[in-house]
């Protein structure tokens, strides 16, 4: 085993990698090499650390020296002084909320708040070594259940454990497992569900790049337990790092025995292979991806029967999402009581979320079930930027639902968002603020469900057509009284007759808008304004001229010249000229520019 003094740990996940993590790790190599610190020092690749928001993230240790925001020249300085001289470099250090320098990644509010299970090894190991995710435990639960459990006790502890599924709506994995179990067929498939579709989602994703080897080891397991000697990762084309690390992870896994034949020495024989996705929202629903993987158009089929029954290829088949299996190999480890110790009694365990929208500390969180969404927010996320308030929060992509500010206190379970008009979803959270337009919001989510329907049934190609055209109406200021009446009526009839689950929540965005911010479609329809000032057809700019300074920097920032003036004395827009870009509203630093 070589021994370091310093491990170097550089984030290369696709956010980081996106902002030329890669050459930086290329540059650290070379700087390390030709100051003959390649046996004192290590640079590890990992997965995203979480606090996306800082990224790229270099940590350094043994110290835990955090550092954000890093740039490729800024690389030349990590070496010199603090590998070399063992100096850390204070101005690149992460600052937190109260704008002092964080030293270690252990002070970081940010992950003092989680309790990590899925994403355990993400930022930890090379994703890429199998050797690593070893070290850390990795396959131990394998050679459990393959050498001191039967099937059968596989799938009591993860009915003990309570683990509901992860990618939506929150079935008991230990049912599915059971069902897929007694079903008969001379041959059974296990397969993965990374088809990740949902706007600023991307949970599944960083746990394929940070740790594909606890979704190789977890669907060998539900193999076993299932009786199922094959397994596919159905994964979206978008994902390359994931589709190449995951490749990785595989073929690794079979070169040291952990896939093929006698597993372990034992009779169970498991393999698995990938296929790609082109990116259809639809075929995250489990008989479209079934489809998808069969050579078909990839739409949703008629259940029953249930995939557990006759799914890939008429076979009993297991489908479980990338999260739900990132959760197993713990379980098996630690006990079905351990897991049961996390979270509530009827939503155990942790769950991962894309914190995205108008809030700090954008990145993936792992929080015990039945955490506030008000700890979430202003805890973990750091609040609201630019001292905005918090208006909403939508979890559940095009799924799910927006819950306002006055339910902040919600713990975040499968019930109580559902009984809030929201969901679980597969983990996307998008926060909003005082200057979010929520009619504009449930537009946006239905006109993504009308690009991504798959048209095989009307409910949802023609009735959520008709929405977005109700919605697009309304936002351009051309609504009528009836107009909103139309949605819900629509909404319910979509909502209790479309084919697949996707189709029978579409309309979730706009009911949960309706009951909680009506308010606003009416105030569109009624009195012709966007009290958040934000749907362009509704609002028009101009300059107070008794605030105005004449500094001259809204008519530099107008694209289209319509803002005329004399430095240092009041400017004027022209309405005609204006196309309602808001540029000049965000450069006047004096409150001049009135959006009304």
């Amino acid at each position: 085993m070589e021994l370091y003094r310093s491990h170097v740990l550089i984030c290369r996940g696709t956010g980081c990698t996106s902002s030329k993590s890669d050459d930086m790790e290329v540059k650290l190599n070379e700087l390390i090499k030709e100051k003959e610190l390649d046996k004192e020092v290590k640079v590890v690749r990992t997965g995203c650390f979480g606090l996306c928001e800082a990224g790229p993230i270099i940590v350094v240790y043994p110290e835990g020296a955090f550092y954000s925001h890093v740039k490729l020249e800024d690389i030349d300085e990590i070496v010199e002084e603090h590998l070399l001289k063992g100096r850390i470099v204070d101005r690149l250090l992460y600052k937190g909320e109260e704008e002092e320098k964080i030293k270690s990644v252990n002070e970081v509010t940010f992950y003092k708040k989680q309790k990590r299970v899925a994403l355990k090894n993400c930022g930890v190991i090379d994703p890429e070594d199998i050797n690593e995710y070893i070290a850390y435990d990795g396959y131990m639960a394998l050679g459990k259940v393959l050498t001191e459990m039967e099937p059968k006790d596989v799938i009591n502890v993860i009915k003990d454990s309570g683990l509901r599924g992860r990618g939506g709506g929150g079935f008991p994995s230990g049912l599915k497992w059971d069902f897929t179990s007694k079903a008969e067929g001379d041959q059974k498939y296990v397969l993965c569900n990374a088809d990740e579709g949902d706007p600023g989602a991307f949970m599944d994703r960083s746990i394929l790049e940070g740790d594909p080897h606890a979704v190789v080891e977890a669907m060998a397991i539900a193999g076993y337990a299932v009786g199922a000697n094959q397994g596919y990762v159905y994964i979206r084309a978008e994902y390359p790092i994931a589709v190449e690390r995951l490749q990785l992870a595989i073929d690794h896994a079979r070169e040291k025995g952990l896939l093929g034949e006698n597993i372990f020495g034992t009779d169970f024989n498991f393999d698995m292979e990938i296929r790609l996705g082109a990116g259809a929202f639809v075929c995250g629903e489990e008989t479209a991806l079934i489809a998808s993987i069969e050579g078909e158009r990839g739409m949703p089929r008629n259940k029953p029967p249930f995939p557990a029954n006759s799914g890939l290829w008429q076979k009993p088949t297991l489908i479980n999402n990338v999260e739900t299996y990132a959760n197993v190999n713990q379980i098996i480890l630690n006990g079905a009581d351990w897991f049961k110790g996390i979270g509530t009694e009827k939503s155990p365990g942790t769950k991962v979320f894309a914190l995205g929208g108008k809030i700090n500390n954008t990145g993936l969180v792992e929080i015990p079930m039945g955490t506030p969404l008000k700890e979430v927010i202003y805890e973990i996320g750091g609040g609201i930027p630019n001292g905005k308030k918090f208006k909403a929060v939508q979890t559940g992509g095009p799924s799910g639902g927006c819950i306002p500010a006055n339910l902040i206190d919600t713990p975040i379970t499968y019930d109580s968002l559902t009984e809030i008009g929201s969901m679980m979803g597969s983990g996307g959270m998008i926060v909003m603020d005082e200057e979010t337009c929520m009619v504009d919001i449930a537009r946006f989510f239905l006109d993504f469900t009308v690009e991504e329907s798959c048209g095989k049934c009307p409910p949802c190609r023609i009735g959520t057509k008709r929405m977005l055209e109700i919605l697009e109406r309304i936002t351009s200021g051309n609504g009528e009284a009836e107009d909103i009446d139309k949605l819900e009526r629509l909404a319910e009839n979509i909502k209790s007759s479309a084919l697949c689950g996707l189709g029978q929540t579409a309309p979730n965005p706009v009911l949960s808008t309706l009951k909680y911010f009506r308010d606003e479609y009416e105030a569109h329809v009624n009195e012709k304004t966007c009290p958040a000032g934000t749907c362009k057809d509704l609002v028009s700019y101009s300059i107070d001229p008794e605030a105005c300074k004449g500094c001259t920097l809204c008519a530099k920032a107008c694209p289209v010249d319509a803002i005329s003036g004399e430095r240092k004395e009041a400017h004027v827009i022209d309405q005609d000229k204006c196309i309602k870009c808001g540029a000049c509203e965000e450069k006047c630093p004096f409150g001049a520019v009135v959006n009304k």
